[in-house]
């Protein structure tokens, strides 16, 4: 009898407080409407990503069909395999003769000028070991959040995190709202390079810094294929890592380079753009220089 008495006490006790709690959330749903709805498509974010294929995450997207993905894999490795020929068995900067037949090969591949210098400048090697880098504040009062567009961006690149000073050049835009489509694509597919190594930068270090500004470069996984057009950022890495350059993550998410040490081989040369005509990011060869 006792027994019974305590679950009548608990189930009564239990149904007082499912009918509260279900008052107060309807309370709290008509108050604040948008809230609600913002934290509700949050949650459904999460869910997607847990329980979705990646396929179904942006239906407005134009996915890559099975075809298409394994075609520029083979153009990829034709290119990876037309490079090994040319490039040392060790990590070390290529001789003048190298970067010839390299910058002339990458130049016809791909539909536009590659190059080792422009007016003269160029920089201490071309082929070395990428690491990579963080994200990079893009204004006053920016964040890593505000770096995701989508909670597809935010699982592939948030884990990066955020550079806690600035790039070489300072803010990408002086506001929020002066942030331009080109800004955003300037620091999403960055570079660091080692500006202060190259040649003649101590003795010109204002026309090196300008020159170097945004400059955009054709950054290639030896290995792969897998090429990326990325814009001078930062300076760096230091001597000391060993490594030659930084990628952002999107950059190193392209070349393949993104998971594990999170670090690879590529070739990394100057691309003759006057015009500002060749898009950021992600390069594959047209497929009528393909079979050059």
């Amino acid at each position: 009898m006792l027994f019974k008495t305590k679950k009548s006490h608990y189930e009564h006790l239990r149904k007082k407080w499912t009918d509260r709690h279900k008052s107060l959330q309807q309370t709290l749903f008509e108050k604040h409407k948008e809230v609600g709805r913002q934290v509700a498509l949050s949650g459904l974010g999460g869910l997607l990503l847990l329980t979705t294929p990646a396929a179904n995450l942006l239906p407005e997207v134009q996915l890559l069909t099975q075809s298409q993905i394994d075609k520029e894999k083979d153009t990829n490795a034709a290119l990876a395999e037309k490079l090994k020929s040319t490039l040392p068995s060790e990590i070390r900067p290529l001789t003048l003769e190298e970067e010839q037949t390299i910058s002339e090969l990458l130049s016809a591949q791909f539909g536009f000028i590659v190059t080792s210098q422009i007016q003269g400048i160029g920089l201490n090697r071309s082929y070395g070991l990428i690491g990579g880098e963080q994200h990079l504040y893009r204004y006053p009062g920016d964040n890593l959040y505000k770096h995701a567009d989508n909670a597809t961006d935010w699982a592939m690149y948030g884990s990066a995190g955020i550079a806690p000073g600035l790039g070489a050049w300072g803010y990408f835009a002086t506001s929020e709202a002066q942030l331009s489509e080109k800004d955003k694509l300037r620091e999403q597919y960055y570079l660091a390079v080692q500006t202060f190594l190259a040649p003649g930068f101590a003795e010109n270090v204002a026309q090196y810094r300008d020159f170097f500004k945004y400059r955009k470069m054709l950054v290639i996984n030896s290995k792969t294929g897998q090429s990326v057009v990325a814009a001078v950022a930062d300076a760096g890495p230091a001597e000391w890592t060993g490594k030659h350059l930084g990628g952002s993550p999107e950059v190193m998410h392209y070349l393949g380079l993104a998971q594990g040490p999170r670090k690879g081989t590529v070739l990394y040369f100057l691309i003759d753009d006057p015009n500002d005509k060749i898009p950021l990011g992600p390069v594959k060869i047209p497929e009528r220089l393909a079979k050059i």
